[in-house]
């Protein structure tokens, strides 16, 4: 259970700054961007040790194929995540009643006329699919080696900002199916029913940077099974 609730919190948390962040500095490219990636790190320190710190569903399902991640968990974590995702929100949506700015956007993803740059459907599945995969297998190349566990939370983080640097103004960034949900469920409308892209487009780039990774490392999966046996 403590790796599922630390699930929760480090969505918790990536959600509420990452969001905040950007409704609370007008989108700004660069704060956002780095908001969502140190709060990564953060977490990656944080809650790393208990749950590994996915804090999104797109990671849990990388983890998934690649096998480090029982289908129970898989679940669960999922599950976690999203409940973290809407408790973040809710947070920030109740900070944001009690200022001037207001709650019309809090950080919800979008194309057309949601998208700063007009970015269409096609080109909106498309940027969410390729930013994921880039994520992904980053994640899952500096995670594959227990030398790299000093630096793992700063790459993951540092690529997490890079993804933002150029998604920001095409979709806002998703790359998290549960950080895109929870913003969506209070905004409605428009977001609500553009929701899906932002989940099944991340799923999509996810699977794709997990089946690549094991086949171009398929020598390394076969040396951890002959150790196990």
């Amino acid at each position: 259970m403590k790796k599922y609730i630390a699930e929760m919190i480090g969505t918790l948390v990536l959600v509420l700054l990452g969001t905040g962040v950007a409704v609370v500095s007008g989108g700004n490219i660069i704060a956002t961007s780095f908001a969502f990636g140190l709060a990564i790190v953060a977490m990656a320190y944080s809650v790393g040790n208990v749950s590994g710190c996915h804090v999104n569903p797109a990671v849990s399902l990388a983890k998934l194929i690649e096998g480090e991640l029982k289908p129970k968990d898989f679940c669960f974590y999922c599950l976690f995540q999203i409940i973290g995702a809407i408790l973040g929100t809710t947070i920030l949506y109740i900070i944001l009643k009690q200022t001037s700015i207001g709650t019309v956007n809090l950080g919800a993803n979008g194309y057309g006329i949601l998208s700063t740059t007009n970015i269409k459907l096609l080109g909106a599945f498309i940027t969410e699919v390729v930013l994921t995969f880039i994520f992904v297998y980053a994640i899952l190349g500096v995670t594959s080696k227990k030398d790299f566990n000093n630096v793992s939370g700063l790459v993951i983080g540092l690529t997490l900002t890079l993804v933002h640097l150029i998604g920001i103004n095409l979709t806002g960034t998703s790359v998290n199916p549960a950080r895109s949900l929870a913003p969506a469920l209070f905004v409605k409308g428009r977001a609500l029913k553009q929701v899906w892209v932002f989940i099944i487009a991340p799923l999509v780039g996810s699977a794709l940077a997990a089946f690549l990774y094991k086949y171009l490392n398929v020598n390394r999966y076969k040396f951890i099974k002959k150790e196990e046996d």
